[in-house]
């Protein structure tokens, strides 16, 4: 692969609250140069809903010799809302000097209204799991995101003169007309693993370059069966925030590094271009290893480093969080 790449979340935000409270500048730079050096990505998604954040942690990868592919995350916004953030953001890309990749946001039908019936993800993922009218309910998605994508594409262009994608999933039928990459998250689950290298060998042959823009498994035994639906385990409190987990789950480390192994192997054989790990932290589902293990939303979290909400790690003691199994994984595949 060309991109050999992780996510690295400057903070999702919905409802004016982030995600990741804390974003200091200087931690960003430590762990952007430990994703170069120690995990030997040529690549990070930057993602997030701050342009400004965005743009600061992009300018820092790139002098790490990165290639940033630069990516507004919007939830729960209006069409308006969306186009005016991809706008901004283009800007800010185009002023920017290095390799760069504009992605115009990411699984927009299920992260925000208008496309599919539901006031929130849970219950527009719910409107696709109805046994009637599921067809008609895609093929009606598909021309509403298609006619919104048509609009973007160009919305950006007007500012950003580099390569152009969308990160999309599968069911969402994009036309990648627009667009330079054809980009999907794509998460191999016990339902479709007999057919995943099909699958990605179908996409691969649609003759413009592949980016796997997410995939990853949760760090729960189990976790890789159910691919994209790990967090499903999650309680979440009255602002949106997790809280704790349902039940009692099993720490699987090994199990999480051996998906991603898998997976990237299968990407590396099958021809794709660039493929991003999900994700480098979850800061918000933070490892918590002394007390009742539904408290440990580190179980939940796909990502790489287990993060602490009261103390630093040992491999990195100025940073707050420790490898997990999964990163000396990936480590190991791209370098």
């Amino acid at each position: 692969m060309r991109g050999r790449g992780i996510t690295y979340d400057t903070g999702f935000v919905r409802d004016g609250r982030t995600s990741r409270p804390v974003f200091d500048l200087r931690q960003v730079a430590r762990e952007l140069s430990i994703i170069r050096a120690d995990l030997h990505c040529t690549a990070v998604r930057i993602t997030g809903g701050d342009p400004e954040r965005i743009e600061a942690a992009a300018a820092i990868a790139l002098r790490e010799g990165l290639e940033v592919w630069f990516s507004p995350y919007p939830l729960e916004l209006s069409e308006r809302a969306m186009l005016a953030l991809f706008a901004d953001c283009a800007r800010r890309a185009a002023g920017l000097h290095g390799d760069v990749v504009f992605v115009a946001g990411a699984e927009l039908s299920l992260m925000n209204p208008g496309f599919l019936p539901g006031g929130d993800v849970r219950e527009r993922v719910a409107s696709l799991r109805r046994p009637d009218g599921v067809r008609e309910t895609i093929d009606g998605l598909s021309v509403r995101l298609n006619d919104f994508l048509g609009r973007a594409a160009p919305a950006v262009r007007e500012h950003f003169r580099g390569p152009l994608t969308y990160a999309s999933v599968p069911l969402e039928r994009v036309d990648w007309t627009p667009f330079d990459f054809v980009a999907v998250d794509l998460y191999r689950s016990a339902r479709v693993a007999d057919q995943f290298a099909e699958g990605v060998r179908t996409l691969v042959a649609q003759g413009k370059p592949v980016a796997i823009t997410e995939f990853g498994s949760a760090t729960f035994r189990g976790a890789g069966d159910v691919g994209a639906e790990a967090l499903d385990i999650v309680e979440y409190d009255p602002d949106g925030g997790p809280a704790r987990l349902t039940g009692d789950h099993e720490r699987d480390e090994e199990g999480q590094a051996g998906y991603l192994r898998e997976t990237l192997e299968v990407f590396d054989a099958e021809g794709v271009d660039s493929a991003f790990v999900f994700i480098f932290a979850l800061g918000d589902h933070v490892h918590r290893p002394d007390g009742d293990p539904r408290d440990d939303l580190d179980l939940a979290s796909y990502g790489v480093v287990k993060v602490y909400e009261d103390r630093t790690g040992e491999t990195y003691p100025d940073l707050p969080w420790e490898p997990k199994a999964a990163f000396h994984a990936v480590a190991d595949f791209y370098g």
